[in-house]
């Protein structure tokens, strides 16, 4: 079976790529891969997360296991057919957190043509700016509520505060 998955690069003018995947394949081949067909050498850190129908970022699958006992998710160890087995499933893809390329990637269509598999970048629209944009993070928590923890507390160094009220 074949994946056939769109890539968008999330910039100002559009960058798309449509990819074709063997279903066997693991994220860290998908990773190679969309790396390689927006003109990047791969040899950046990245992170696939999964994500909801509204592109909201969820689990993360990093590059590499991290963890101390090697038995956490990586790229290496998740299948595309296991991680986005159904059109319309989606993941977001950041490459490089220096820069933070970010990347939407859904599934567009599953088949049984695995052939189709030689030709891996089947739709190209758009190069890759030089530079990535800056990215703006915001947090759902306003800094007034800050701004009242710390008015609220009488202690002046934080080796008088005691964590364990908390």
């Amino acid at each position: 079976m074949a994946y056939r998955i769109r890539i968008i690069l999330d910039v100002k003018n559009d960058v798309i790529r449509d990819i074709v995947v063997s279903n066997s394949s693991d994220l860290e081949q998908l990773h190679f891969l969309i790396a390689k067909s927006m003109g990047f050498n791969g040899q950046e850190m990245a992170s696939f997360y999964r994500a909801d129908n509204e592109w909201t970022q969820g689990e993360e699958i990093p590059l590499f296991d991290m963890s101390e006992n090697g038995n956490e998710l990586s790229m290496k160890t998740c299948i595309v057919s296991e991680i986005i087995p159904k059109v319309g499933d989606k993941l977001i893809y950041v490459y490089d957190f220096f820069n933070m390329w970010t990347f939407y990637v859904e599934v567009l269509e599953v088949n049984s043509d695995k052939a189709s598999c030689t030709k891996p970048v089947t739709f190209a629209f758009g190069d890759a700016p030089e530079v990535a944009p800056e990215k703006e993070f915001t947090s759902e928590q306003s800094m007034d509520d800050f701004d009242a923890f710390n008015s609220e507390s009488d202690f002046e160094n934080i080796d008088d505060f005691d964590f364990d009220n908390y």
